[in-house]
C-alpha cells in the first residue's frame, strides 16, 4: 500500500514543510487502552439493536428506516438507516457522524451515500440537538464542567460528554453490522469536523474497519488546537478555563483520553483525509498531526491520502472533495469485493 499527500501552498497555521513533518508529542495516558476497554465493554454488555422501523417519505429512490441503538451505558441512541430502493443484495455500508451541534436531521437531507450505492447510517449526536440542526437523542448525564457540549463533565474523562459520544460512534458500527442488508466486512466510517474527530476514534477502536474518510477532524493535537484558536468548540473550552483558571490541570488530563491523535496512532484501515488550510475552527496542523501518525503502530502502513485546499478554510473542498471521496472509496471497497446491486426487493 502506498502513500499520498497532495499539498497546496497557503496556511493561517505553520508552513507547508512543517505540516509535511509535524509529529506532536501528544500526552497519552498509561492507561488509555484500559479505560476504553473497559468502557467499551460494558457498553457492548446491552445487545446492540433497540428497534429497526420503517420511515414514510416521499423519496422514491431510496428507503428509510428510524433505527434505535443501544450506545453508552445502554442508553438508546438514534440513526437514520438509507438505502438504494429495491436493493437486496447485501450492501457496503458508511456510517457518517454530524458535526458539532448537528444531529440526523430529517430523513432524506444527506443522501450522497445512499444513491452512490452504498447502505447509510447517519447517526444522532446525542446532547446537541438544536445548536445548528435537528437532532432525537438526550444526553441524560450531567457533571462538574460548563453547559456547552464541549465542557460538558470536561473535568473528569470519565463524566467527559466525549466519552459518551465515543461510546455511540462505535456503537453505531456495532449496529449497522448487524442490520440486513449490511456485508458487515465492508465497513467504513466518515464524517466531517466533530465527525471526522468520531470517526477516527472509530478506527482506532474497532476492528476490520473497511475504510476511514475524515475532513477537518476536531479533536486532534487537542490541547494545542485550545491554544491556537478561539473559534468554537475550542474557543468554549477556553472560554470556560477562563473563568475556572484552577481546572487547567483536569481539562487537559481529560482532553488527553479523547485526542485524536492517540486513536489514530492505533488505526489500521485505508484512509482519506481533507483539510482547509485556512480552517480556524480545526487548525490544519493539528488534522496533519493525525495524519502523520496515522497507523504508527500498525504492523504494516495502510493506504493513506491527503487532500488539502489552500484558500478554503473549514468547509474545505466541499463538492470537489466529495468527488474524491466517492471514487476514492469505491477503489477502496471494490478491492475488497463488488458492490453488486441487485433490485430484487426491499430490507429489512
Amino acid at each position: 500500500m502506498g502513500i499520498v499527500i497532495l499539498v497546496s501552498r497557503a496556511s493561517i497555521d505553520i508552513s507547508l514543510d512543517q505540516f509535511r513533518r509535524y509529529t506532536p508529542a501528544v500526552v497519552e495516558p498509561a492507561d488509555f487502552d484500559r479505560f476504553w476497554h473497559v468502557t467499551l465493554a460494558a457498553a457492548a454488555a446491552t445487545p446492540v439493536l433497540v428497534g429497526v422501523r420503517p420511515e414514510s417519505t416521499c423519496l422514491r429512490l431510496v428507503d428509510v428506516w428510524d433505527v434505535t441503538f443501544a450506545g453508552f451505558a445502554g442508553e438508546p441512541v438514534r440513526a437514520w438507516y438509507t438505502r438504494p430502493a429495491g436493493v437486496q443484495a447485501p450492501l457496503p455500508a458508511v456510517v457518517e457522524y454530524p458535526g458539532y451541534g448537528r444531529g440526523r436531521g430529517l430523513p432524506g437531507e444527506r443522501l450522497t451515500w445512499p444513491v452512490a450505492g452504498y447502505a447509510h447510517l447517519l447517526v444522532d449526536n446525542r446532547g446537541q440537538a438544536g445548536l445548528f440542526g435537528h437532532g432525537d437523542t438526550p444526553d441524560p448525564h450531567d457533571g462538574p464542567g460548563g453547559p456547552s457540549p464541549a465542557t460538558r463533565g470536561i473535568l473528569s474523562p470519565d463524566d467527559y460528554h466525549y466519552r459518551r459520544l465515543i461510546t455511540d460512534a462505535v456503537r453505531a458500527i456495532d449496529a449497522v453490522r448487524v442490520l440486513p442488508g449490511v456485508d458487515p466486512a465492508r465497513v467504513a466510517a466518515v464524517g466531517n469536523s466533530q465527525g471526522g474527530g468520531l470517526a477516527l476514534a472509530v478506527a482506532g477502536l474497532v476492528d476490520g474497519l473497511a475504510a476511514l474518510l475524515v475532513t477537518a477532524p476536531f479533536l486532534c493535537d487537542v490541547q494545542r488546537a485550545v491554544e491556537l484558536t478561539d473559534a468554537s468548540p475550542y474557543g468554549e473550552i477556553a472560554r470556560y478555563l477562563a473563568v475556572h483558571r484552577e481546572a487547567e490541570e483536569a481539562v487537559r488530563h481529560t482532553l488527553s483520553y479523547m485526542d485524536g491523535v492517540t486513536f489514530a496512532r492505533r488505526a489500521t484501515a485505508p484512509a482519506h483525509f481533507g483539510i482547509g488550510l485556512r480552517d480556524q475552527v480545526c487548525p490544519p496542523s493539528t488534522g496533519f498531526a493525525a495524519y502523520n501518525q496515522y497507523a504508527a503502530a500498525a504492523s504494516a502502513t495502510p493506504l493513506r491520502e491527503m487532500h488539502t485546499y489552500p484558500f478554503n478554510g473549514h468547509e474545505g473542498g466541499e463538492a470537489v472533495h466529495v468527488r474524491r471521496q466517492l471514487r476514492w472509496l469505491d477503489a477502496v471497497i471494490r478491492s475488497a469485493g463488488a458492490i453488486g446491486l441487485r433490485r430484487t426487493g426491499s430490507h429489512p
